[in-house]
């Protein structure tokens, strides 16, 4: 006897091969084929959707949240999702395997680091104010604003039966006459364009060149009308990215752009992103993410703004720490979080363009500000050179606050250098309402000392709902609740009120708003946990400073200055960072914030050639000190985690209010 089984191949190709439907809250949606069992994070990396996974998907941290709709999704439970949550659907995507066909919705906020890129209206004169600042400083100090690239006008005649000459010839030897040179060489990219272009303009263009040892090399050959040679600065943070687009003559900012940084999905912070590089196809995808999901769309979208093509952005610097600058290049990052955390370079001065596909014209050199340790890179030294720290006599202090903290200390006789892991609890990450600063972030907080209630200012203006904390709120709310004795030195609840209260661990929180009150569809509240998190952090950053200055037999007495740059550092309240004892306790008019100095550092070396040099000199006098190596850099550090620390002598303007 025969037994038939009939098969319906639709069916088995769905249980084998079943479909993820990603939802965004535009109603859009990427639809994606995968085998069953794959986990849902790692399906929407792959397929190029954007969620937020500041731990890299380890489960630790609880920000990739995605909220099932339908189909078959297994999910193990974690404490991150409350019962309340999970009976609404919402999932952590790192913990949750595909059984079959599913639809998810990705919450606008997981996606925001990319999806919110912004292109600045550069009419305003605050944005001007600080490059125009930067540059002045710099300038002052004896460095020329002056670079290898110019622009030459060209009018010749044009061939004919008895002027045979061929184009490059007949270029070459206008370009000898107008700029008084003898050796002038072509590009290919020109030879391909020269004949068009000549005739299409009847032999009168505009030549862009480049110093080239005792002669120039011939970058574009443009219509009379195109007068403009344009270079491009890039600020590569771990989080963040931002640039500009300048004029190379005048220095004039013709664009501006800032985006989340596309690495963000494979970790938050550096040592989660080494960690990723090293699996299989690793490298590249953080190379594809920097590149071509980050760089390039911000290119294009800042020429696009101005009207030109990105193949007139001729020179570019780039400012980005050590581990950022060796997935840029896609370089082996690995020996960077070992001992003896070796980088494979420091500097390196032969990478154009095209060997990386940055969307620019393809000659461009890309000169990438040198690094001088593992975790001391470009950012910091480009950095230094607009903090001003190298040309003054007066002992001052220049913080770079991000995902790390880095550190120089120094004036014009010596500079010393560190950084700490501060985590990414500056960023919102390992924090349970923690965001970064996009529309819905508290940025700033009051707490009245009797009543116990907040206010606070949000991003994105009146009218919008607070969504979570970013950075400089959670100082702002952590700052207060100790000086309203909410919490203690060692941050635990030790007021009660209708704001606080504690779940079946014990565990104490305080509630900025309540559900009904906020953009999401639970109460905004920060706990112990989040306050011990931030206070591990700030510690970090404290113990850096006194580890370093301690070490040259110097006390935080001696500081004149302080100079505070990084995205977090322009909306800090200065007195509530010292009231928490992440800044030295010092004269508030000795803090100073400078902007982000990395990028004004990169434009500053991408419009003068003199002030590339200095930053190279600047980085290899700069003494690189390992906190890791350093004895005494636990006993700081553990010192360093109370509020505001455990020596109250160090802290003497701090005070709590008498309630």
């Amino acid at each position: 006897m025969c037994l038939y089984v009939f098969i319906d191949l639709n069916i088995l190709w769905r249980l084998i091969m079943p479909n993820v439907t990603f939802r965004y809250e535009d109603g859009t949606a990427t639809v994606v084929a995968v085998t069953a069992g794959e986990n849902l994070l790692e399906v929407a990396r792959k397929a190029n959707v954007a969620i937020d996974a500041p731990c890299s998907g380890n489960g630790s941290c609880g920000k990739c949240k995605v909220k099932f709709i339908s189909g078959e999704l297994n999910t193990e439970k974690t404490r991150h999702i409350s019962d309340e949550d999970f009976a609404a659907g919402w999932r952590l995507s790192c913990v949750s395997t595909v059984a079959g066909d599913v639809e998810v919705l990705v919450p606008d906020i997981a996606s925001a680091y990319k999806s919110r890129m912004k292109v600045a209206d550069l009419s305003s004169k605050e944005e001007i104010a600080i490059f125009d600042r930067a540059k002045q400083d710099v300038e002052e100090a004896g460095i020329a604003f002056e670079n290898d690239f110019s622009i030459v006008e060209l009018t010749m005649e044009a061939p004919t039966l008895e002027d045979t000459m061929p184009d490059n010839e007949r270029v070459i030897w206008a370009i000898q006459a107008a700029a008084g040179v003898e050796k002038v060489k072509l590009t290919y990219q020109v030879l391909k364009k020269l004949p068009d272009v000549l005739r299409e303009n009847e032999f009168q263009v505009n030549a862009v060149l480049k110093k080239y040892g005792h002669g120039v090399m011939v970058y574009d050959i443009l219509p009379p009308a195109e007068k403009k040679i344009y270079g491009l600065a890039i600020d590569i943070g771990t989080t963040t990215v931002s640039a500009v687009i300048l004029d190379l003559t005048t220095g004039e900012l013709a664009a501006k752009a800032s985006s989340g940084n596309g690495q963000i999905r494979y970790g938050a912070d550096v040592i989660n992103r080494i960690i990723e590089s090293q699996k299989d196809g690793g490298k590249e995808k953080l190379q594809k993410a920097i590149i071509e999901e980050t760089l390039n769309p911000m290119i294009q979208n800042m020429c696009r703004s101005i009207g030109i093509d990105s193949s007139r952005v001729y020179h570019m610097c780039i400012a980005s720490n050590t581990t950022m600058n060796h997935l840029l290049m896609g370089v082996n990052a690995d020996p960077l979080r070992m001992e003896p955390y070796i980088p494979a370079f420091f500097e390196t001065d032969n990478v154009d363009a095209y060997d990386l596909g940055i969307q620019v014209h393809p000659d461009a050199n890309i000169v990438i500000a040198p690094n001088i340790g593992s975790y001391v890179g470009g950012d910091i030294t480009a950095g230094t050179l607009v903090s001003m720290l190298w040309n003054k006599e007066e002992f001052n202090l220049f913080i770079d606050l991000g995902t790390n903290g880095e550190l120089v200390f120094g004036n014009s006789d010596f500079m010393m250098s560190c950084a700490c892991s501060a985590g990414p609890a500056f960023e919102g990450g390992d924090i349970s309402c923690g965001m970064r600063a996009t529309d819905g972030a508290i940025e700033a907080c009051t707490i009245d000392a009797q009543t116990m209630e907040p206010t606070f200012t949000i991003v994105g203006g009146e009218g919008q709902k607070p969504v979570g904390l970013c950075g400089s709120g959670i100082i702002d709310v952590i700052a207060e609740l100790f000086r309203c004795n909410i919490i203690s030195p060692k941050g635990k609840f030790i007021r009660e009120g209708k704001r606080v209260r504690h779940d079946q661990y014990g565990i104490g929180s305080y509630v900025l708003a309540f559900k009904e009150d906020a953009a999401g569809h639970k109460d905004i509240e920060i706990n112990e946990v989040d306050i011990d998190n931030f206070i591990r952090a700030k510690g970090a950053i404290f113990s850096a400073i006194c580890t370093m200055i301690t070490s040259l037999e110097f006390d935080v007495s001696m500081i004149e200055n302080v100079y505070v740059a990084g995205g977090i550092g322009s909306g800090i309240n200065m007195k509530n960072a010292v009231q928490i004892g992440m800044f030295p306790d010092v004269e508030l008019d000795k803090f100073h914030y400078i902007g982000n100095s990395s990028l004004t550092g990169a434009y500053n070396m991408a419009l003068s050639t003199a002030a590339e040099e200095k930053v190279y000199e600047l980085a290899r006098n700069m003494t690189y000190m390992e906190l890791s190596t350093e004895p005494g850099y636990m006993d700081e550090f553990v010192a360093a985690c109370f509020l505001p620390h455990t020596n109250a002598s160090l802290f003497p303007s701090v005070v709590q209010e008498d309630i």
